[in-house]
């Protein structure tokens, strides 16, 4: 084991504070990392703050990693010292299960580990975050990044980026397709952008007129503020498919109501509490 620094916090209430944490030494198929960046997601604010409940401390958040490769294990084949690599919100999975034979490690029918706060089988302990001046992977759940990328600006892609790519990639979101955004926050701008690049019609909703500019910059057709009721209604039964970011408590119905007739909508925010669903606003238009 090896000691590393980091920021943790030790409560709901605490604020993040410089903390000695173990790292494991690598493993044959491990990559040990020197993390030059690491972003911050509002998971990160929902997990130190314990607004899940499920928080285990001390709690050092980040999984938005990128840095380099300081050390590799024996057997590792993917990687090299010196190469810049990257980790997401989850470091291993039971990789028995049908989910993961099929590559979909993050849907582990015995839940994926995830990069803090989970079990860490190693250990014995509890996985701690990219908050660190290091990190220890096994080479499957480390991603290479190209050296000519803006190193600062991967480091979101590792959840916002494809937390929002994902569901827009799997429902087959392109041209000839309006497409919904709801927030501007750190999910609902890489969903904008990602809507825009696919070339759907986008439309952004926010409760916040100001953002309105920022919005039509990153790639918005359109902004709809969703405190307007005559603006939603304009709406009614015209979109193709909804990307949800926001993690406050909202009116989801108000946005199911815009959904054609087999629309979709997808949730990526993480509210603290549960959204009331209408159920008629599901059967009436098989969505």
């Amino acid at each position: 084991m090896m000691s590393t620094l980091a920021y943790a916090s030790r409560n709901p209430t605490d604020t993040l504070k410089p903390f000695s944490i173990e790292r494991r030494e690598p493993t044959p198929t491990d990559v040990q990392i020197e993390i030059l960046y690491c972003g911050v997601c509002h998971s990160d604010l929902h997990q130190a703050r314990n607004e899940w409940g499920n928080t285990i401390y001390p709690c050092v958040p980040g999984h938005e990693i990128v840095g380099k490769v300081t050390k590799v294990g024996s057997a590792v084949t993917k990687f090299k010292e010196g190469d810049i690599a990257a980790v997401g919100c989850m470091v291993d999975s039971c990789r028995e299960c049908a989910s993961c034979k099929d590559g979909y490690e993050q849907f582990c029918d015995s839940f994926p580990t995830f990069t803090y706060n989970g079990g860490d089988k190693h250990t014995g302990g509890h996985t701690f975050g990219g908050y660190s001046d290091s990190i220890v992977v096994d080479e499957s759940f480390t991603l290479r990044v190209p050296e000519n990328l803006d190193l600062a600006a991967v480091a979101p892609l590792l959840c916002a980026g494809i937390t929002t790519y994902s569901p827009l990639k799997h429902w087959k979101v392109g041209k000839g397709q309006k497409v919904g955004i709801v927030g501007l926050g750190g999910l609902g701008h890489m969903g904008l952008k990602f809507a825009h690049a696919f070339g759907a019609h986008t439309v952004l909703f926010t409760t916040s007129p100001g953002k309105a500019e920022d919005a039509k910059r990153l790639g918005a057709d359109e902004v709809v503020i969703s405190k307007n009721a005559d603006e939603m209604q304009k709406h009614a039964g015209t979109f193709d498919f909804i990307l949800d970011a926001v993690s406050a408590d909202h009116d989801i119905n108000a946005y199911l109501d815009l959904l054609k007739r087999d629309g979709n909508l997808v949730l990526v925010g993480a509210p603290e509490k549960p959204l009331p669903v209408s159920s008629f606003s599901l059967l009436m238009k098989r969505r």
